[in-house]
């Protein structure tokens, strides 16, 4: 059957702005990429792509500042997301100033505490040897990532940031956060597929009022969802690829999505929605519950799948119901 396309829609975040729904995800599967970055940028904006998503940890902000100040199109038309670094939680104001002049603008929509740990500003980065020993403060050191979000509060009196969230916050996280904060993050950006659904929390901020984003929305390069039945059932059925089933999926079910991809034309598919029945949503729905699917995709030297951490912190301690091995515990 012919596909029922729809135009990429905007959520609403609780500061009132206006969110496309599917936006780029700059993360190149390392740190840097340049010029990859920077052409993949402006490819993106030239179809039609105005959320533009980057981090100080990807080592690209550079890039994608100089993708949007030449691509033609009006500052106030693109939304962009930046990241604190974990090793950055004690000097935010200093480490925000920093991503905004590599960005070369006045200002960020959405400002994000990547992760809720705070590395050792002296340590070097985990991702260059694996090991997170002594370079990860436990959640009850100094800065704690309540203490973090204080000082994130305290950009928004600059005018210099539009909204500031968090990334990778469970229930558990929030829970501890939310009653000592004078600002409701306007978004948590985390882990969603149909692999890992986290109903739980996206009911929780939906309530919260807290906007939810979904990063790795396809997998990874050997994601299972390419060669899942019921996934490739339903693309073959609307006559479209498995991408745009997942991420139809993913914007159906209330959430912006941040694929990414250097090819123009996945580009263009990635950004092409279309509608799905509430047949195929409750299908994707279930995906999870096969055997050996419910569990979470990342692969990086920063998870630690023989003792169950992840940039030094145990599932438990990030409040994700997960074991060693990164499936969900039943």
């Amino acid at each position: 059957m012919s596909p029922q396309q729809i135009d990429v829609p905007h959520f609403t975040l609780n500061t009132g702005a206006k969110l496309p729904a599917v936006g780029l995800g700059c993360w190149m599967g390392y740190p840097g990429g340049g010029e990859d970055c920077e052409n993949m940028a402006k490819t993106a904006i030239k179809l039609g792509y105005r959320h533009i998503d980057t981090a100080a940890g990807y080592g690209n902000e550079e890039h994608v500042g100089k993708a949007i100040r030449e691509s033609g199109v009006p500052r106030s038309e693109i939304f962009l997301v930046t990241k604190l670094n974990n090793k950055d939680h004690g000097r935010v104001a200093e480490a925000f100033q920093e991503s905004l002049d590599r960005l070369g603008c006045e200002y960020i929509d959405l400002y994000l505490m990547h992760w809720p740990q705070a590395q050792n500003p002296d340590a070097t980065d985990p991702r260059h040897d694996g090991s997170c020993e002594g370079k990860i403060l436990t959640p009850d050191q100094s800065p704690t990532y309540v203490e973090t979000w204080q000082a994130m509060e305290k950009l928004l009196d600059t005018g210099k940031v539009k909204a500031i969230g968090v990334s990778n916050f469970s229930i558990k996280t929030l829970e501890v956060l939310l009653p000592q904060a004078k600002v409701v993050p306007a978004a948590n950006q985390v882990q969603l597929h149909p692999c890992l659904p986290s109903f739980d929390l996206l009911a929780y901020c939906a309530e919260k009022g807290i906007h939810v984003t979904a990063y790795t929305p396809l997998g990874r390069k050997d994601s299972p969802f390419f060669s899942d039945d019921t996934i490739k059932s339903i693309s073959e059925k609307h006559e479209i690829t498995v991408a745009q089933v997942l991420l139809s999926w993913g914007v159906q079910r209330g959430t912006s999505v941040i694929p990414k991809s250097v090819q123009e034309e996945r580009l263009k598919s990635n950004f092409t929605l279309v509608k799905l029945d509430d047949e195929d949503m409750q299908a994707i729905d279930n995906v999870h519950k096969k055997p050996g699917l419910h569990r979470q995709l990342l692969v990086s030297p920063i998870i630690d799948t023989v003792n169950g951490t992840v940039w030094g912190w145990t599932h438990e301690q990030l409040g994700w119901n997960l074991d060693n091995a990164g499936y969900w515990k039943s």
